[in-house]
C-alpha cells in the first residue's frame, strides 16, 4: 500500500492534572500533539504507512517532539528543521457545565515562519497515494499557508488523493491574509473534505437551508447537513465525497457522536454514540479523519462501512488521555459489533 502524508503543525499541550484550573494547579502534564499528527498516529496504529511533514526547532523539545512521532510508528524522514521554537497550547479540561478553554502559545513557532519552497515536495510524494491537510495549517501564517498551497499543487500534479478537514479555528487567523479565498484554493484540489457547519460557514458562508442543525435534548440532525453538503459540492466540484461529524453537547461531560458522509448522490449516516464520562475529547475529529482515511482506503466501494469505522474509533477516542488515538482496529471492530461493555479481555 502507498503512503500516506500528512502535513502541519506539531505542538507542546500543557495541560493541569486532572479538572483542575489553570490557576489552581502547580504543575502541567506534557503530551506533544496536532491536528495533521494524530491523524497520522492513527493511522500507523492501524497499519497504513504514514508520513508527517513539519518544521521543528533543532532543540530538545524538538527532538522529543520528533522522539513521539517515532515512537508511534509515524515516519518522519522529511521533516525540516530551522525556527525559535515549537509551539505550546494550554488546556483546561471541563466537566459537566463547564467547558475545556485551550490557550495558544505558538506565535513565532518554527511552523510558522516556515516558508514555500523548504520541502521537497515532489520527493516527499514519490511512493505516496494519499496527502491529508488541515484548515489548522494556512491558519498560522500566510508562509504556512503558501507552503500548504505548494503541497497540494503538487501533489494534484502527482494524482494523488487529498483530503482536508477544514477545521476553523478562531483563535487562530491572525495575519491579514484572505481567509475565504486563501481557503477556497486549497480546497479546489480536495477529493475529499470533512467540515461542520461551523466550518463551512466561517470559511464559505455556506450554511444549513430550511432546517436548524439541532432539536432539543441537543440531538444533531443530520438531515440539516444535506444542504451544506449539496452546497459545498457545487462550490468544490472535484469533491467525491464531504463529510462532517455530528456532535451534540450534552455537557462537557457527555456528548452524542454520530457522522455523515455524502458522495453526491447518497447520504450515508452512521449510528449515534452516547459518549458519557469524557476522558479527553481533544484530537475527536481527527481521530475521525484518522479512521475515515483507513476506511476508504480499506473498504474500497463501501462507503458505509468507512464511515462507520471511522466514528467508532472517534467514540473510542474519547476514552482516551492526550491528543492522538490509541486504539487497534480489532477494538473498533469491537465497538462495531456491538460490544461496548468494556469488559476486561484476559
Amino acid at each position: 500500500m502507498k503512503k500516506v502524508v500528512t502535513f502541519g503543525e506539531i505542538m507542546l499541550r500543557l495541560a493541569p492534572p486532572g479538572f483542575l484550573r489553570f490557576s489552581q494547579t502547580n504543575s502541567f502534564d506534557v503530551i506533544y500533539g496536532g491536528g495533521e499528527s494524530n491523524v497520522a498516529v492513527s493511522l500507523a496504529n492501524y497499519g497504513i504507512p504514514v508520513e508527517f511533514v513539519t518544521r521543528l526547532p533543532e532543540n530538545d523539545i524538538g527532538e522529543c517532539a520528533l522522539m513521539e512521532m517515532r515512537k508511534r510508528n509515524v515516519g518522519v524522514s522529511h521533516v525540516v528543521f530551522g525556527g525559535e521554537r515549537l509551539g505550546i497550547y494550554f488546556l483546561e479540561t471541563g466537566a459537566v457545565a463547564r467547558g475545556s478553554k485551550v490557550v495558544y502559545d505558538r506565535a513565532h513557532s518554527a511552523m510558522s515562519t516556515i516558508q514555500a519552497g523548504m520541502i521537497n515536495w515532489k520527493e516527499v510524494f514519490k511512493d505516496a497515494g494519499w496527502f491529508h491537510w488541515t484548515g489548522i495549517t494556512p491558519a498560522i501564517s500566510q508562509g504556512a499557508a503558501d507552503a500548504c498551497l505548494e503541497a497540494v499543487k503538487i501533489a494534484d500534479e502527482m494524482g494523488i488523493t487529498i483530503s482536508t478537514d477544514l477545521n476553523y479555528r478562531a483563535k487562530l487567523w491572525k495575519y491579514d491574509g484572505d481567509r475565504e479565498a486563501i481557503m477556497t484554493e486549497l480546497t479546489s484540489h480536495c477529493d475529499i473534505v470533512l467540515g461542520n457547519e461551523e466550518d463551512a460557514e466561517m470559511h464559505f458562508g455556506i450554511k444549513p437551508e430550511g432546517i436548524s442543525v439541532q432539536t432539543e435534548g441537543h440531538h444533531v440532525k443530520a438531515e440539516a447537513f444535506l444542504s451544506v453538503c449539496q452546497q459545498m459540492m457545487e462550490k468544490f466540484p472535484r469533491a467525491k465525497k464531504v463529510i462532517t461529524t455530528l456532535r451534540g453537547s450534552i455537557s462537557a461531560s457527555h456528548n452524542t457522536w454520530a457522522g455523515v458522509l455524502y458522495d453526491g448522490e447518497e447520504m450515508y449516516e452512521s449510528t449515534q454514540y452516547q459518549i458519557t464520562d469524557i476522558v479527553d475529547r481533544v484530537g475527536g475529529g481527527d481521530s475521525f479523519m484518522g479512521g475515515l482515511i483507513y476506511g476508504l482506503l480499506t473498504y474500497k466501494g463501501d462507503d458505509q462501512k468507512a464511515l462507520d469505522f471511522a466514528v467508532a474509533a472517534s467514540c473510542l477516542k474519547h476514552t482516551i488521555k492526550g491528543d492522538a488515538n490509541q486504539v487497534t482496529v480489532p477494538e473498533v471492530e469491537k465497538l462495531l459489533g456491538g460490544d461496548a461493555s468494556g469488559r476486561v479481555a484476559r
